[in-house]
């Protein structure tokens, strides 16, 4: 008999299902979304540095990474509802203990511990919606909900959190986040059945072993790539041991999964070319997205935008991803429109935007300005990542089971971080080579120069100050006039940087299937004639 897992008064209300795993959906999410709209003033009140902020970001991927292979197991071993109210309930407890915590070494423990239910919610609620959806269309309705939700809940739990955080402590968005969850505590009870009527499979030969390999691996890799420039990389004992624990952890989980019977992770899915090429064009994607940061912390530093300013803006994002992920996705269905001209598509609207970026950036854009490339970069994103989603888990074979969702989740990680690291170090680097290229202008020489420290010093004189009060205020502000300026011009050129990555992938996804026939057919046309 088939499990049956809602009650009967809602299993026919279609959209009172949908909205509420969509809810479901987004109170686990949230767990990422608010903290990234509050690190700002974790680091104020933890004594925190970026690098530990980022990492504490990483260590929930890390968590929501060990626990998806298991996932897949559990849902036919316990019953849905039991296993989300505990998970639900747990959150709560560890977002009790968030607002209390001021170690930020238990805090960073917490952040894998809420990775962890985070990804038990995440994919029970996935595997709700594929009981909901017709068999033909689950490999295309399914990951647009689950992956459309990921994409907006930044934006969504962001709005909320932006408007407490305006008006309150930010500790207070804490108690709205677990008042959704104990809504959603009362949802699951009311929607779910106490048992779905299914046999529970028995969770034997499970490899815990290898998932706490696993777990160990990705902290370790983590902590290398963020702190590594912090600490001079191999300088600094504590970035060998832990790409030491990253190397030696990698070998011994892949070691695990080719002997282990019942391994979670089907290394064959690495011989399907498709695959492979959808898992590096996902990478691009991951690395690449979050370009747009840069344009959020140009309207809050620069333009000193207030945070729900800067969440508007969001919102002109989330509009643009949400439209062309249910265009893209209609074409899909309809089979309208290739993979490969979704991706050529995508990958040069993304380019567009950081080349816009690149060559527009002014230190006084206003709202009306920057809605275009903040809207095509939110279109961008809906055109590429279901499908990218799609594409990947499509050109795997049945018989690997949750192998392509499972590396999916990890290239996700892996690009995630060293977008982390790639974006702290390009901006490092540019930005150091900017304001060195700035210091040969600030000379007695140049008459600019001395023009605006003059004014400068007449301003500060005009309101009172001394003239060594006005000299060294005059000279700060100078100053912070260069770094303004080098960090705009490091922003250009990460721009830059990234705009010509991603046009070169769209030109490639347009001509590397186009030569590639042209050789097979000049190749077929000169065996017929000998």
């Amino acid at each position: 008999m088939k499990p049956v897992y809602f009650k009967d008064w809602i299993t026919d209300w279609h959209w009172g299902v949908r909205i509420a795993l969509f809810l479901l959906l987004l109170s686990s999410l949230s767990q990422l979304g608010m903290f990234v709209l509050t690190q700002n003033y974790m680091v104020g009140y933890l004594g925190a540095q970026p690098e530990d902020i980022s990492f504490a970001v990483m260590s929930t991927y890390a968590g929501i990474i060990t626990v998806i292979p298991l996932q897949f197991r559990f849902f036919r071993y316990f019953q849905a509802r039991g296993y989300l109210l505990v998970n639900l309930m747990l959150a709560i407890m560890l977002n009790a203990l968030c607002i209390h915590c001021k170690d930020i070494h238990l805090f960073l423990v917490i952040r894998f511990f809420q990775g962890i239910l985070t990804g038990n919610v995440l994919v029970f609620t996935l595997l709700l919606i594929f009981t909901r959806v017709p068999a033909e269309r689950v490999k295309t309705i399914a990951p647009a909900v689950f992956y459309g939700t990921i994409l907006s809940n930044t934006v969504l739990i962001g709005l909320v959190a932006g408007l407490v955080v305006e008006s309150a402590d930010w500790k207070v968005s804490y108690y709205y986040l677990i008042m959704f969850q104990l809504v959603m505590l009362v949802i699951v009870l009311l929607m779910l059945k106490r048992s779905s009527g299914h046999k529970p499979y028995p969770l034997y030969q499970i490899d815990w072993s290898g998932m706490v390999i696993f777990a160990c691996t990705a902290l370790a890799l983590a902590y290398t790539i963020l702190y590594g420039s912090k600490y001079y990389w191999f300088a600094d004992r504590r970035i060998c041991y832990s790409m030491l624990v990253a190397a030696i952890g990698a070998c011994m989980f892949l070691y695990r999964q080719r002997m282990v019977k019942r391994s979670v992770l089907h290394l064959k899915v690495f011989r399907s070319r498709s695959f492979m090429v959808g898992i590096c064009l996902l990478a691009v994607y991951y690395g690449s997205k979050d370009s747009v940061n840069l344009i959020y912390n140009y309207a809050g530093g620069v333009l000193k935008w207030s945070t729900l300013e800067v969440i508007e803006l969001g919102l002109c994002n989330l509009v643009g991803m949400v439209g062309l992920l249910v265009i893209s996705i209609r074409l899909l269905l309809a089979n309208k429109v290739k993979f490969k001209v979704l991706f050529a598509i995508g990958f040069g609207l993304m380019g567009a935007v950081n080349l816009w970026m690149c060559f527009f950036l002014t230190q006084d854009l206003s709202f009306a300005e920057l809605f275009v490339p903040v809207f095509m970069q939110g279109a961008a994103s809906g055109v590429l990542f279901v499908p990218l989603m799609i594409y990947v888990l499509s050109s795997v074979s049945a018989d690997t089971g949750a192998s392509g969702l499972i590396i999916a989740a990890c290239t996700r990680f892996t690009a995630t971080l060293n977008s982390f690291a790639g974006f702290y170090n390009l901006q490092l680097y540019f930005n150091q080579k900017f304001k060195e290229g700035f210091l040969g202008y600030l000379t007695p020489e140049n008459q600019n120069m001395m023009a605006r420290l003059n004014f400068y010093q007449g301003l500060y004189a005009s309101k009172g100050f001394t003239a060594d009060q006005s000299s060294a205020l005059a000279n700060s502000a100078i100053w912070q006039n260069v770094t303004q300026q080098a960090q705009l011009l490091t922003n250009r050129a990460v721009f830059m940087f990234f705009g010509l990555i991603l046009i070169c992938i769209a030109l490639l996804i347009i001509l590397v299937p186009a030569v590639s026939k042209t050789y097979t057919w000049a190749k077929r046309s000169f065996a017929a004639s000998l």
